[in-house]
């Protein structure tokens, strides 16, 4: 496909099987976790495993396949065990994504777990400074995922995400990766014109347009503000259609990846719905 719309793809049987996965669905763009996303360690892949990656993505026409971390880490954790293998395992992903040729990771900035948000924000920073001297091979980009508030997660405002990436001394290495279910259940509203443009130029005054690396496009099963993470297929949720239509008919956003996170179906086949309705959205 010659846009930039995607899902996210299974690895099961490798990571080279991912980009056709893609292909098959109709994506132009993909997001793939690199390891078995329920374990700590993952497989680093051997060079003839990276270059059967690269030789497919290559060959798929693929415009661009994002990393996700896995969800296990949390790099807001104070001091012990979780923070220890959080900084292996994100250590781990961008070594992965080096030998892969993938350039954006987007994680979930961390869970402060009653620490307070000052001190989460704090330990981010430092985890990242640690991790960016850490692993020279990983020259990309580390997209910091807007978040919903759920529980003491971090990530929930656009001053959040600011913060982490003005406090590290790698700002440069940071973009952000827009969930659309996310921050309307933060309390974000781009289901009208007037609150998208809003939303958007507050992005920008705050962050920075130039930083939007990454949408994951999600109707959201919960309401305005209820600061709960579920995801639902594109209009059937809380946010319905304008929201995604205005997205979609962005000129600032054409090659920005926007990537599905919404339930497969039982065959996969939801994909296809979901990608299929936003295509009919473009003017």
């Amino acid at each position: 496909m010659n846009d930039y719309l995607g899902a996210h793809m299974s690895i099961a049987g490798g990571l080279h099987l991912a980009p056709g996965r893609g292909v098959e669905a109709g994506c132009g763009v993909i997001q793939i976790f690199t390891q078995v996303s329920n374990q700590w360690r993952g497989k680093m892949p051997s060079g003839a495993d990276a270059e059967l990656f690269r030789e497919r993505w290559r060959e798929s026409g693929l415009h661009d396949i994002v990393s996700h971390d896995i969800y296990l880490i949390n790099l807001a954790a104070e001091e012990g065990i979780t923070r220890e293998k959080s900084l292996i395992g994100f250590a781990e992903e961008m070594q992965r994504c080096a030998l892969l040729g993938i350039d954006k990771i987007v994680m979930h900035p961390g869970s402060h777990v009653g620490a307070g948000e000052e001190a989460g924000i704090a330990r981010i920073i430092e985890a990242f400074d640690e991790l960016f001297a850490a692993v020279p091979a990983y020259t990309g980009k580390v997209l910091l995922e807007t978040t919903a508030g759920q529980g003491t997660n971090l990530g929930y405002t656009f001053e959040q995400l600011q913060a982490i990436i003005t406090g590290s001394r790698n700002a440069d290495r940071f973009g952000v990766c827009y969930d659309t279910c996310h921050t309307f259940a933060a309390g974000y509203d781009i289901s009208t014109q007037e609150g998208y443009d809003r939303v958007f130029a507050e992005f920008d005054r705050i962050i920075g347009l130039d930083r939007l690396h990454c949408f994951h496009v999600n109707d959201s099963k919960k309401g305005l503000s209820s600061r709960v993470d579920r995801h639902e297929h594109i209009g059937q949720g809380a946010m319905g259609l304008e929201g995604f239509r205005f997205l979609m008919n962005d000129p600032r956003f054409v090659k920005i990846p926007k990537i599905l996170e919404t339930p497969k179906g039982d065959d996969n086949e939801m994909d296809g719905v979901n990608l299929s309705l936003l295509r009919g959205m473009v003017r």
